[in-house]
């Protein structure tokens, strides 16, 4: 046997590259996912976790959701000395030059290995009287390395020497001015004074109460979490991503050795006559199956680790703003993917010959029928086809009812595989339905296509799975993308404000900024400032008829009822007012006694109704501009450019537009992502159809060299296949269209909804017929070099291959 096994591989090189294929494409699949997901960790820690990048434990308040103690920040930090890095923030008055006003002060870490701030130049501060400054900061108030910033006043006041300007990633503990642990010490008796976290590396050691360490990686997945209703919608990509990779994974590698083995059965036959035992072909099919999947699966780890990175680098070119980190090599889908390549492989090429092996050698030359409903085999098949679909809609239905992500996969998986079952039932009639729209030119294709059931099922089976999968998280990008728009939109309607409390804003100001790069329109606020029951400095109270000319939810937050004053709670600190409290609004010797409706997104200031700001005062002012920057605006730049001219008008400014880039970046990485990933599965859907086709033509030689003789031209011969294909990739596709949609609607209520309460479902038809376009068009390129090949062999010489 061991000559028939060497005989074999040399004989049957095309098949066995095209095995090999089938199993390179699939683990380079898994593997790319492993290595793309961990670069989208890694981009997350990079920008929303950059703090905590080199961390090992974060400390924070028990529970998370409330704040920890400063006093227990400093005590854990100066206990554990370069081993922690405060991370916290106070705004103090400052002058540099002919720039004078308030900016925030942070601090460094000791240690290279817990400093999360960008150098771009200098070096960063070791001593008290040091200092670095965020670049933008730097180029809007003209301070250079070298130059002195007094910081604080009274006692308190300190000169410090800029020594160098970095870059901040993470808006989180972002500040202007950083200096020595030390050094920021000094000022911890201001009222603005705060450090929330620690970031730690190595043991923590025992902490106070109230206080408590976290892993910093999980951290910082739960504080994306909280974007998105306390959903990891990481977590469940990577729970998605890896179900789909074994499922493609195991479909392609099969669907190929369904139709190399079901080739060979007649040799396998052959061999028994002839006296080969039946542990002895098994043991030939057992050593072949073993050299193709440890070769090929070999190749597709080490390709899919090139392809992964090699992805990264572009998604980092055509983005540069939504870095994709640069990821440790993801050892478990190295060994997974190794492993599901060689066992599937196995197991794919062991199942075709187990006929061969149960019946009798003459038997087993008899050829094979096709599924017939009406036969013993057929009704088998048909039946538990019939189970999973029942099965699977069954598990659908509970992960839509308890939000669970697992049964959601294995709802779908059930569901997919008995649709695939069903395939030989299913696909020739919708072929059928297909070919007769062509009339009599696809007669001949279409009869071809339906003739071997299964083959045409199998045919078919890489390319509906690529469809499926694309429509299916086309659509549910669509949807959440959209979703998580219009709640960004709610929760932060006006990208940034500047307020003047001791003065209105000045027609020259409004000019500036809407002359300002970036920002597409900027409009002035009319109102009064009035004291506020239970804020202990005056607010602006505004009315604003205009704000849909600058508001992302379209001035729906300004829409307040008389009686009633909305409050951005998450902009005052230290604020004892709740939802539906009665507060005293005063103007002078005016009053209004109103309830509070805490809305959020701009900024320290009350809306009310213009009837409640007639009551307060009878000659309205602007003290507030609002801006709308224009979209893919650099953040930091036009702030910092805004924040120039609020400190020369003595203005203060507001900034959500930078809250709304950190968001978009999280969800750029994922988008990226699954973009990336999406392009690896439609190249794996074209190479598997182009696969099975190629192996089935091979298959069906003497076919095609008898209707040679019956007087079919090579250009005919060539149309017939390439309509065949493409009638195969259209029904395919309009399988996986309809699947893929459902699938979206149960994924868009089993989490979508969850992470995004308010969310629409939105079809991207545009998209989805690309998608119909490029997959027949993929079907018509995969017969061109099959088509050829038949072509080209001569009539006599097809009818002569066993």
């Amino acid at each position: 046997m061991r000559t028939v096994f060497l005989a074999s591989l040399r004989t049957h090189v095309r098949r066995y590259v095209a095995a090999a294929i089938a199993v390179v494409v699939s683990v380079t699949f898994v593997v790319v996912i492993g290595v793309l997901t961990s670069g989208a960790r890694a981009g997350l820690m990079e920008s929303f976790g950059a703090a905590f990048r080199n961390a090992d434990y974060v400390v924070d308040a028990d529970p998370v959701d409330e704040s920890l103690d400063t006093s227990t920040s400093i005590e854990v930090v100066n206990r554990l000395g370069d081993n922690a890095n405060g991370l916290g923030r106070v705004f103090l008055p400052a002058r540099a030059g002919d720039w004078q006003g308030e900016t925030t002060v942070g601090p460094t870490a000791g240690t290279e290995e817990l400093r999360w701030q960008k150098l771009t130049s200098g070096r960063f501060p070791e001593r008290t009287g040091e200092a670095v400054v965020h670049v933008w900061d730097a180029q809007a108030r003209e301070i250079a390395i070298g130059d002195l910033i007094r910081i604080g006043e009274g006692a308190t006041a300190t000169d410090v020497r800029v020594v160098g300007l970095v870059e901040s990633p993470s808006t989180m503990t972002q500040a202007s001015v950083y200096v020595t642990w030390s050094q920021f010490l000094q000022w911890r008796d201001a009222p603005s004074f705060h450090v929330g976290r620690v970031a730690v590396r190595g043991q923590v050691g025992q902490l106070p109460e109230g206080a408590a360490a976290y892993p910093a990686e999980e951290y910082v997945r739960t504080g994306l979490a909280k974007l998105n209703n306390d959903t990891d919608t990481f977590a469940l990509m990577l729970l998605v991503f890896a179900g789909i990779a074994l499922v493609v994974s195991v479909l392609v590698i099969a669907n190929t050795f369904s139709i190399l083995f079901a080739q060979r059965l007649h040799d396998f036959a052959l061999l028994r006559c002839v006296g080969a035992t039946r542990r002895q072909v098994l043991g030939s099919v057992r050593r072949e199956a073993a050299a193709v999947g440890v070769l090929a699966s070999l190749t597709g780890t080490l390709a899919g680790v090139g392809l992964g990175y090699g992805l990264i680098a572009l998604i980092n070119t055509l983005a540069p703003r939504t870095p994709m980190g640069a990821p440790e090599l993801p050892t478990p889908w190295l060994l997974g993917g190794f492993a599901i390549g060689l066992v599937v492989t196995m197991v794919a090429s062991w199942l075709p010959t187990r006929r061969v092996v149960r019946v009798s050698p003459l038997a087993a030359l008899r050829p094979e029928a096709a599924v017939d409903v009406h036969t013993a085999t057929g009704r088998v098949r048909l039946a538990f086809a019939a189970l999973l679909i029942v099965t699977g809609l069954a598990l659908l239905g509970v992960a839509m009812i308890q939000d669970s992500t697992a049964l959601m996969l294995a709802g779908g998986g059930s569901v997919f595989t008995g649709v695939l079952l069903f395939g030989p039932v299913l696909v020739p009639r919708l072929v059928r339905i297909t070919g007769a729209l062509l009339g009599p030119a696809g007669r001949l294709a279409t009869e071809n296509a339906v003739r071997n059931p299964r083959r045409t099922a199998t045919t078919t089976a890489a390319l509906l799975v690529g469809v499926t999968l694309t429509t299916a998280v086309l659509t549910g990008m669509a949807t959440t993308r959209a979703a998580m728009d219009e709640q960004r939109d709610r929760q932060h309607p006006i990208d940034v404000a500047l307020t003047s409390i001791d003065a209105p804003v000045t027609t020259d100001l409004l000019d500036q900024v809407r002359r300002t790069p970036g920002v597409e329109q900027a409009i002035a606020v009319d109102g009064t400032v009035a004291q506020v029951t239970g804020i202990a400095d005056p607010i602006p109270v505004l009315t604003a008829p205009d704000s849909a000319q600058v508001a992302r939810d379209g001035g729906a937050f300004a829409q307040v009822k008389p009686g009633t004053i909305g409050l951005d709670l998450g902009a005052f600190e230290d604020l004892s007012i709740q939802r539906g409290d009665r507060v005293t609004v005063r103007v002078g010797d005016r009053q209004a006694q109103l309830r509070v409706i805490a809305l959020t997104g701009w900024g320290q200031a009350g809306m009310v109704a213009p009837e409640t700001l007639a009551q307060l005062t009878d000659a309205p002012e602007p003290h507030v501009i609002w801006v709308r920057a224009v979209p893919g605006v650099d953040s930091l730049q036009l702030v910092d450019d805004l924040d120039g001219l609020a400190d020369a008008a003595g203005a203060k400014t507001n900034d959500h537009l930078q809250a709304r880039a950190a968001e978009d970046r999280q969800l750029d990485i994922l988008t990226w992502s699954v973009l990336a990933l999406i392009g690896i599965s439609v190249a794996i859907a074209l190479v598997g159809i182009a696969n099975t086709l190629g192996l089935s033509v091979l298959e069906r030689a003497r076919e095609h060299a008898l209707l040679r003789a019956l007087g079919l031209t090579r250009s005919q011969l060539r149309r017939m296949l390439a309509g065949e294909a493409v009638l195969l990739s259209v029904v395919a596709t309009l399988l996986g269209t309809v699947i893929g949609v459902g699938f979206a609607w149960v994924g868009y209520e089993t989490f979508v909804k969850r992470a995004l309460a308010q969310a629409t479902m939105h079809i991207p038809w545009p998209s989805l017929g690309v998608v119909v376009l490029i997959a027949a068009l993929a079907g018509l390129l995969a017969s061109v070099l099959p088509a050829r090949r038949a072509a080209r062999v001569a009539p006599a010489a097809g009818l002569s291959v066993d």
